[in-house]
């Protein structure tokens, strides 16, 4: 998005249909992505959504106030090229998931883990077939291979522009169970947010909070929230 131009050139936006999907138009001209792919969206609310960002425009293009245009631009020109490199990617986090690795002390820390993550863990195993192996401390500890299989063809199955959100839902949280309950509605993507800053949370009741960390936070929370719409739009169909 770095070669887009910083003035605001067009006066109309539309979306109007094609063989693969719908387009956005800009003056009657189809948006394209950075790698100058056309922008062609699966569904008529995808577009729609990404259309509103660029009518929002003002006199200047803020890229930073699009992110359904940024997840699409990613699903075609990064994730749809090498999807088989993303979904191994995402596999990974399975791995070492967040949820898998507990603090070994202070007591407190820990009982609020067990307490926030094992539900999930057992989500996991339930809804997904996955069955996690959480474990004390930073050492690593290995994950069934059976269970990564798993999670490998779930996430075979979806589209790119569904994997371009979840990479953002899983790298975001550090879990690919947060980011999958989140893609999946399990729960509200607040909620999950919330768990993946279990530790975080710790230290601001212990330590009191950082101004700037709170900033970060709220940024990172921002995305999350994003990524979680993107994939409920990226669903639907028609």
């Amino acid at each position: 998005m770095n070669d887009w131009a910083p003035r605001k050139f067009w006066t109309s936006v539309s979306i109007a249909p094609v063989d693969t999907g719908f387009e956005v138009l800009l003056d009657g001209r189809p948006v394209r992505t950075p790698a100058k792919s056309p922008l062609s969206l699966p569904n008529a609310g995808l577009a729609e959504a990404v259309a509103s960002e660029w009518e929002a425009q003002e006199d200047t293009v803020d890229p930073g106030k699009m992110p359904v245009t940024r997840m699409a631009n990613s699903a075609i020109d990064k994730v749809t090229p090498r999807f088989g490199e993303v979904v191994a990617h995402l596999v990974s986090y399975g791995e070492t998931d967040l949820l898998c690795y507990r603090a070994e002390h202070p007591e407190g820390l820990l009982k609020r883990q067990v307490e926030a993550w094992d539900p999930w863990i057992v989500w996991a195993n339930r809804a997904i077939g996955a069955r996690l192996v959480p474990t004390c401390g930073v050492i690593p500890v290995a994950q069934d291979p059976a269970a990564l299989t798993v999670f490998s063809e779930r996430l075979s199955g979806f589209s790119p522009f569904e994997i371009a959100a979840l990479h953002d839902l899983v790298g975001l949280s550090g879990s690919l169970v947060l980011g999958l309950a989140a893609a999946l509605e399990a729960e509200r993507p607040e909620i999950l947010w919330e768990l993946s800053r279990i530790d975080e949370a710790w230290q601001i009741d212990e330590w009191g909070a950082d101004d700037e960390a709170e900033r970060v936070n709220n940024l990172k929370k921002m995305a999350f929230l994003d990524a979680s719409r993107f994939f409920q739009l990226a669903r639907k169909t028609g």
